[in-house]
C-alpha cells in the first residue's frame, strides 16, 4: 500500500509540473564563457571561469559561468581561461600622422617646428587624413583599444575611418593662429570645428570636439571662443598643456594677457579656460598650485609617458595627480612621437616613469596600471558611466587577451600579466558597442587588402618628399 501510494503522489507531481509553463532562456546577442574576467569596477577583484552576455550593444549579466544557462545566444565566444577586460581607451593621439611614423628621429632639433610642422604643410590632404585614420583605426582596433582620442584636421574624415573600423572617437577639431589644410585663414577651424559637431553629434560611436591646439599657438580671445563652443556644444575641449619647459616663454611672446610670472596653466585659469570638459594633454611641467587649479575645475589629464621620454620633454608627475584625485588616463601622443598606438605597452611605460621619478618601486600596481588604461581614460572623458568597465547596464567593449602565449604564461596575477608582460599582438578579440570587429586576431570591418592598395601610394609619396627635409 505504501509503494502504491508513492507511486500515486509521483505521478500526481509528475502531472503538476507537466501543467507548468516552462521557462525559456532569454534570447542575447553573445555570450563570452571560459573567461578570466576583470570587472575594473572598484573592487579590485577578479571573476576565474566567468562569463559576460551581451545584447544588442550592452552587457546584461556577468558573473560565473552558470548564468551562462540562462540565455540563448546567437554567438558564443569560448574565451578558455584567457582574460577578458574592458576595451582600453587611448586619451589622446594625432591618428593621421601614422603616414609620418619614422620620419625625423635622427636628432632633429625642434622635431615639432623644424620636422613635423614643413611637413604636413606640404603632405596634408583630405585623402591622406581619412586613408591614413583607417590604418591606425585598424592598429588600434588589432591592440585592444575601443576609444581613441585624436586632435588633428579633417575631423570629419578621421571619423569616416574611424567609424569604418568599428572603433569609438572622441575627435576634435584643432583650433590654431597659422592657416592649416582645412583653414585658409588663423583660427578658421573653429567654425569648421561647429560644422564637424553639428554633422556627427548623434553618431553612436563618435564624439565629435574642439582641440585648440595649445597656449602658445591660440590666442587668449580664441582660446576662450574654443571653451566657449565647447560649452555650448556639450562636446569635450582638448588642448596640449605644461608639455615643453619653453611653453611659458612661447605662450608669453603670444598672448598680450599673461602676466609675468605666471605658470602656463595660472594664465590659463585667470583667462577661464580650465573647465571641467577640458582634456589636457601631457601636463608635464606643473607644481603643487597648478595640481590644485587643474583639480578645482575638474580638468582631465592625458598622460603620455612614452611620448614625453622618447622626445625628452620631462616626466609628468602622474602618481602626485592621481594622488591628489585628479582624472588620469593613459595615452600615446601621435605616431611621429611614440610610434606605437597601443595601449598595452603605454601600461609598462607608466610605471617606468612613476618609479624612477620617485625612486619607488611600489608606485602604480599593476591593478591601478590596467585602472589607468580602462575606467580611468573614460573618467578623463566624462564617459565612465557607459564605458570603462564591464557593469550590467553599460555598453560592451570587451577585449580578450590569450594568456596562453609564451610571454604571458604563467598568468599568476592577471594584472601584472597585462601591465608588465603583455603584447599587443596578445589581443584575440576586439568588441565594441556590442559589436566582434576583431575575432581571433583579425579584423572582421574591413579589408586590409583592399586598404593597402590606398594605403601605400601615400607612403610611397610621404616618404619622396620626407627625403628634401633631411
Amino acid at each position: 500500500m505504501k509503494i502504491i501510494t508513492k507511486t500515486l503522489m509521483a505521478s500526481c507531481i509528475a502531472c503538476a509540473c507537466a501543467s507548468l509553463p516552462v521557462l525559456a532562456a532569454e534570447k542575447v546577442d553573445l555570450i563570452i564563457t571560459n573567461a578570466q574576467i576583470l570587472p575594473m569596477d572598484g573592487q579590485q577583484r577578479v571573476i576565474d571561469d566567468g562569463a559576460i552576455v551581451v545584447k544588442g550593444n550592452k552587457i546584461v549579466a556577468l558573473g560565473e559561468m552558470k548564468i551562462a544557462s540562462q540565455y540563448e545566444a546567437k554567438r558564443t565566444i569560448d574565451a578558455g581561461g584567457d582574460i577578458v577586460m574592458p576595451g582600453m581607451i587611448n586619451t589622446h593621439n594625432h591618428i593621421p600622422m601614422v603616414a609620418f611614423r619614422g620620419l625625423g628621429e635622427n636628432g632633429v632639433e625642434n622635431r615639432l617646428i623644424n620636422f613635423m610642422f614643413p611637413l604636413e604643410k606640404e603632405m596634408l590632404s583630405r585623402d591622406l587624413i581619412r586613408t591614413a585614420s583607417r590604418h591606425a583605426a585598424m592598429e588600434l582596433a588589432l591592440s585592444g583599444v575601443t576609444l581613441i582620442t585624436d586632435m588633428y584636421y579633417h575631423e570629419d574624415e578621421v571619423a569616416k575611418s574611424v567609424a569604418e573600423v568599428g572603433i569609438r572617437g572622441v575627435l576634435g577639431e584643432t583650433v590654431i593662429g597659422f592657416p592649416v589644410v582645412d583653414a585658409k585663414q588663423p583660427y578658421g577651424g573653429l567654425e569648421y570645428a561647429e560644422k564637424f559637431i553639428d554633422e556627427w553629434k548623434d553618431h553612436p560611436l563618435i564624439t565629435p570636439a574642439v582641440a585648440p591646439h595649445a597656449p602658445y599657438t591660440v590666442s587668449a580671445e580664441w582660446l576662450i571662443k574654443a571653451k566657449d563652443l565647447a560649452v555650448e556644444k556639450q562636446v569635450p575641449l582638448l588642448t596640449h598643456l605644461a608639455e615643453f619647459t619653453w611653453e611659458e616663454s612661447k605662450t608669453d611672446a603670444f598672448s598680450e594677457q599673461m602676466q609675468p610670472g605666471q605658470s602656463v596653466i595660472e594664465y590659463l585659469d585667470s583667462i577661464g579656460f580650465l573647465v571641467d570638459n577640458l582634456v589636457a594633454a601631457h601636463v608635464n611641467h606643473l607644481d603643487e598650485q597648478d595640481m590644485a587649479l587643474l583639480k578645482k575645475h575638474g580638468v582631465g589629464i592625458a598622460h603620455n609617458p612614452k611620448a614625453n621620454t622618447k622626445g625628452n620633454n620631462g616626466y609628468s608627475p602622474s602618481w602626485d595627480m592621481v594622488n591628489k584625485g585628479l582624472d588620469v588616463g593613459l595615452g600615446t601622443d601621435g605616431p611621429m612621437s611614440s610610434n606605437q598606438m597601443d595601449i598595452i605597452n603605454v601600461m609598462g611605460y607608466a610605471a617606468v616613469v612613476a618609479r624612477t621619478n620617485h625612486g619607488d618601486n611600489a608606485k602604480f600596481t599593476p591593478y591601478e596600471l590596467v585602472e589607468l588604461a580602462t575606467i580611468g581614460g573614460a573618467r578623463v572623458l566624462d564617459m565612465d558611466d557607459e564605458i570603462g568597465s564591464l557593469e550590467v547596464g553599460k555598453k560592451a567593449d570587451i577585449v580578450i587577451v590569450d594568456t596562453d602565449a609564451p610571454n604571458t604564461q604563467p598568468n599568476y596575477d592577471p594584472f601584472a600579466t597585462l601591465a608588465f608582460s603583455a603584447y599587443p599582438q596578445n589581443v584575440t578579440h576586439t568588441i565594441v558597442d556590442g559589436k566582434v570587429i576583431v575575432a581571433d586576431g583579425k579584423l572582421t570591418t574591413v579589408s586590409q587588402q583592399a586598404h593597402d592598395k590606398e594605403w601605400l601610394p601615400v607612403t610611397k609619396k610621404v616618404g619622396e618628399f620626407a627625403k628634401t627635409l633631411n
